[in-house]
């Protein structure tokens, strides 16, 4: 890889540049067969294969606190920033697969009950359930306020998903899907998030364009115990800061990557 000098700035201490370190190792002695595994296989099955070689190899308990079979006691946005760059720099299916796993179960470890995350996070890490995150909408694209789909809470205690989602990275792959929603019954600007697993009764999906793509549309039909939180606002600063720094940093790997391959095909 090219210049890390980086890794030397104040706010990177020993265990990011041994992580890294070790990473770019794992990455470089991998990359053969992840170029392998994604041209011999359909690109869902060659994610979900990367996700859980990554729990086999320890590096999904980066994406999940210490508590729940993770390493640090809360997620280390340098760390993540560094595996996102590190991986991207070798391939962007291999980002996508780590990431995933990060930004789907990210809600549960930020805002999930301890119940909630020792039911999901311990097999995140182990690459063992894989997770989605259910934001974007047909007519609404990414923008929160504009979403339709609905929760509300159910006779039985439960809650009641009623919408659509599109364009899901790891649809039609996840074991579960944090799905976000409206939640009417706490005022205009009231938002609710809720896990949903895969089997859950009245949950559908398709590919509408063709088998070879991992983002699906679905429907959410059908009810769910697993309440997340309610989001009083569209997402909070540090949240958008995490996100923003994690996307800058595979950017940064992709263009690392970029500069390392341009003599190559300028000869």
């Amino acid at each position: 890889m090219s210049d890390s000098t980086f890794l030397d700035w104040p706010f990177f201490d020993e265990r990011h540049r041994t992580f890294a370190r070790d990473l770019r190792r794992y990455a470089a002695a991998e990359a053969p067969l992840w170029e392998r595994l994604i041209a011999h296989e359909t690109v869902p099955v060659a994610s979900a294969t990367l996700a859980r070689r990554f729990g086999q190899t320890g590096w999904l308990a980066h994406v999940v606190p210490a508590a729940f079979g993770g390493v640090h006691e809360t997620l280390d946005v340098r760390t993540l920033c560094l595996a996102r760059e590190i991986l991207a720099y070798h391939d962007g299916l291999a980002d996508f697969a780590f990431a995933m796993q990060g930004l789907g179960s990210g809600p549960i470890s930020l805002f999930g009950s301890d119940a909630l995350k020792a039911a999901y996070l311990p097999r995140v890490a182990r690459g063992e359930a894989i997770a989605a995150f259910a934001l974007s909408e047909p007519n609404a694209g990414s923008d929160v306020t504009a979403m339709t789909t609905t929760a509300r809470r159910g006779a039985d205690g439960g809650w009641r998903l009623d919408g659509e989602k599109t364009w899901i990275s790891n649809g039609g792959i996840a074991d579960f899907y944090t799905v976000f929603a409206r939640y009417p019954e706490g005022g205009e600007r009231a938002f609710a998030a809720l896990v949903v697993t895969a089997d859950a009764p009245g949950f559908a999906h398709q590919f509408p364009h063709g088998a070879r793509r991992i983002a699906r549309r679905f429907d959410v039909r059908g009810h769910s115990k697993d309440i997340l939180t309610r989001l009083a606002s569209s997402g909070s600063p540090e949240r958008r800061k995490l996100n923003t720094a994690q996307d800058l940093r595979k950017l940064i790997g992709l263009c690392r990557r970029l500069c390392a391959d341009r003599p190559a095909y300028s000869e």
